[in-house]
């Protein structure tokens, strides 16, 4: 895993995804358990010195669960006063996504919304590296 010092990201702009991409592959890297990480960008898309790993996350987004999660994203984002929030799905397998990745990544972002809150990228770190997981991957009518 590459290091990078909180000055140089505090100097660096995540306004693409592929700087998104190589920052979250500097940062998390290959997976070696299953967290979610959430990452915090200011209103002029700097990333915060706040990156947070959340371990043992249920299996299933549903009864609740992701709407839970979404509500206490929102008092962190309140907190910090962050401006969006990128989150890592970290889990040891495949760069496949399973329906789990799916139904997280989707109902998550459904939370979000509802909550007020930006995502602006979710991600998988993978046993062999980092992807990106668009919208067209987990979204549907």
């Amino acid at each position: 895993m590459i290091e990078i010092s909180a000055d140089a990201s505090a100097k660096v702009p995540l306004v693409s995804d592929e700087l998104i991409e190589q920052r979250v592959r500097a940062l998390v890297g290959r997976a070696s358990s299953r967290q979610v990480w959430m990452l915090f960008l200011d209103d002029r898309s700097i990333q915060m010195p706040l990156v947070l790993p959340v371990a043992d996350y249920p299996e299933s987004p549903g009864d609740g669960h992701a709407e839970s999660f979404a509500a206490s994203v929102r008092d962190i984002v309140e907190a910090v006063s962050a401006a969006q929030v990128i989150f890592v799905w970290e889990r040891y397998g495949s760069d496949s996504l399973t329906r789990s990745d799916c139904a997280w990544a989707e109902q998550l972002h459904r939370a979000c919304a509802t909550e007020g809150v930006a995502v602006r990228a979710q991600l998988l770190s993978h046993k062999r590296g980092v992807r990106w997981i668009a919208a067209e991957d987990y979204l549907v009518a």
